[in-house]
């Protein structure tokens, strides 16, 4: 939309609030009233950006009403489900607050954090990020969770915060810095420590979802939990190597059994063939490491595709509204 001659410029608000959904239609009026009144108590001047994953519900019906309501609640609808990457970091690259808050709908996040955050970043930290202190969760997928945390910090580029979803406060650099990696599965809780901007955690305890079933299960967990491993950690991509290495030790091995058999007059043919075999598996690990490291090349010159295509936005008033 083009802003007539002499019209005032619009001035960016002071604290944007991300909140992504999918399908939580008991759950947007709510936290849209919980986030506008810890906001208000704060006396900040903000926007309220819900981006809707394609929801089947009524949960684009209910935030048009909110923003028919009120200006400062805004809409993102995509065209499809983009998954849990992709949409919400969209959201936050189109947030125009000086300071940038993510959270989840379903008040998992609680809103009460909200006052620390700010306050915080108002005394100048750059990231504000709440940690999960304890969570409720099944034996199996709390060992799965620690099984994750400890091989990402194997080999993942950077380290990954346990019990950290991206639930805080970005400063506005930050989040203008992340924009231009054209990441095109953005692991945003990864890319914040990337970034090496200064992060201070506040400690808190999981709540339970307000209302609604949660929309995660096994299957997008892993889904989720690959994408984030394979967009956090370029070195994986080097684990061909270290199998490579292993195995020249195990053929070493071999080959001193072999000549240990040739000098006793032992039979040598079964330490042949393990050794050939072994020799194959070498060569075949370092040929998979080296196709690692040209594709790890060309992920790093990026796709630069776009995180999400736009079905309509409401009250964005500076960009092109349907």
């Amino acid at each position: 939309m083009t802003r007539p001659t002499g019209a005032p410029k619009r001035t960016a608000p002071e604290v944007s609030v991300v909140i992504p959904c999918f399908n939580e239609q008991e759950n947007v009026v709510a936290i849209a009233g919980a986030v506008g009144a810890e906001l208000a108590a704060l006396e900040a001047d903000y926007e309220i950006i819900f981006i809707d994953n394609a929801s089947t519900d009524a949960t684009v019906e209910r935030i048009t009403a909110l923003c028919a309501a009120d200006g400062r609640i805004k809409l993102i609808a995509n065209n499809r489900n983009y998954g849990q990457m992709r949409s919400p970091t969209h959201g936050i690259y189109q947030a125009s607050g000086r300071g940038v808050i993510a959270m989840c709908a379903d008040f998992q996040d609680p809103p009460a954090l909200i006052g620390r955050f700010v306050a915080r970043w108002r005394e100048g930290s750059a990231i504000v990020l709440g940690v999960r202190a304890s969570e409720k969760t099944s034996v199996g997928l709390g060992i799965a969770r620690r099984a994750a945390y400890g091989f990402l910090g194997q080999f993942a580029d950077y380290q990954v915060i346990p019990g950290a979803t991206g639930f805080g406060i970005y400063d506005r650099r930050v989040v203008d810095t992340l924009a231009q990696w054209n990441e095109p599965e953005p692991f945003f809780r990864g890319m914040l420590v990337e970034s090496g901007f200064p992060i201070e955690i506040i400690p808190y305890d999981r709540p339970l979802r307000a209302a609604g079933r949660s929309k995660n299960n096994f299957a997008t967990l892993l889904s989720f939990a690959l994408s984030g491993l394979a967009s956090s950690s370029r070195n994986l991509l080097r684990l061909p190597f270290h199998a490579a290495a292993v195995m020249l030790g195990i053929a070493g091995l071999t080959l001193i059994g072999l000549f240990w058999a040739a000098v006793t007059g032992a039979g040598i043919g079964l330490w042949l063939i393990a050794l050939l075999i072994e020799l194959c598996a070498l060569a075949t690990f370092v040929f998979l490491g080296i196709m690692g490291e040209q594709i790890r090349l060309i992920a790093e010159r990026g796709r630069n595709t776009p995180l999400v295509i736009e079905k309509a936005r409401i009250n964005f008033k500076d960009r092109s509204d349907p």
